[in-house]
């Protein structure tokens, strides 16, 4: 996947700088082979998203915001928040 086929988050939606943000730590880890970028993409979000971050991530997926394919699949090895 180019970066122009990244998908777009609304702009003024309330998740967008959250789906901003998890897809271009998303597109890093596409040069990587496939598994190991899905767990660099997890990796990344638990060692460096606060827990209220990652509620909006969560959020943001139940409400089916324009993630990459890759972030995604990466979701489940996301920490939930308590």
């Amino acid at each position: 996947m180019s970066h122009e086929d990244t998908p777009t988050p609304h702009p003024d939606g309330p998740h967008a700088k959250i789906v901003r943000m998890a897809n271009q730590i998303g597109t890093f880890f596409l040069s990587k082979p496939h598994a190991e970028g899905v767990a660099g993409v997890a990796e990344h979000i638990n060692k460096f998203w606060e827990p209220r971050m990652r509620r909006q991530f969560f959020a943001a997926l139940d409400e089916g915001e324009a993630f990459l394919p890759i972030v995604r699949e990466a979701a489940a090895g996301v920490r939930k928040p308590e």
